[in-house]
């Protein structure tokens, strides 16, 4: 599984970005707003979602951890896919995404392209108790020592443990202590899990 991707922005285009890192080009589906972020730049690192079908494994790119969340919140609905979740991205700020989820304003998310009512009813029902007020969604991981947090996810993962679980015993522990290193926040959520 692809984490994210760092290297040298080859091509930018509203809907997709190619990122060079080692030798190799990596096309990554992009929303609107990370297109507006990545305009100009050259060096870049975009957070992955790998999306695996029979024919072709799909990356989508995400400058911020938040966005990436939500997309992936998204995905689980019934009846949204990755294009679709990345059309609702395109149109609705993620901020204003959880709002709108929040408030249940299911005829503002009716208004993007492909979301008929039925959908934009689920995806509030289904998502309304991810999104925690303030503005975080449940899936977000802490900001500090981020690299730490991610390698003592990963490796839980790779032990079995869901990934619910692990992310919120892991937010925990960086919570209470933020320099935390990676083997003593994998012991910490082994102890807790």
């Amino acid at each position: 599984m692809i984490d994210y991707v760092k290297g040298l922005l080859a091509e930018l285009t509203p809907t997709y970005a190619v990122v060079e890192a080692a030798g190799v080009g990596y096309e990554l589906n992009i929303s609107l707003p990370t297109y507006s972020s990545l305009e100009g730049k050259e060096n870049v690192k975009l957070l992955v979602h790998e999306v695996i079908r029979e024919d072709a494994h799909v990356l989508f790119g995400f400058l911020e951890e938040r966005e990436r969340a939500m997309f992936r919140l998204l995905i689980g609905v019934s009846g949204v896919g990755a294009n679709t979740a990345r059309v609702i991205l395109s149109s609705i700020p993620v901020a204003e995404l959880e709002l709108v989820i929040m408030s249940g304003d299911h005829s503002r998310l009716k208004n993007v392209k492909g979301i008929g009512i039925k959908t934009a009813q689920r995806v509030i029902v289904d998502l309304k108790d991810k999104i925690k007020p303030g503005g975080d969604t449940l899936m977000i991981q802490p900001s500090v020592n981020s690299e730490a947090y991610e390698e003592a996810l990963a490796a839980l993962l790779m032990l079995g443990f869901a990934k619910p679980q692990s992310q919120k015993v892991l937010k925990k522990l960086f919570d209470s202590e933020p320099s935390l290193r990676v083997e003593a926040a994998i012991k910490g959520a082994l102890a807790m899990l």
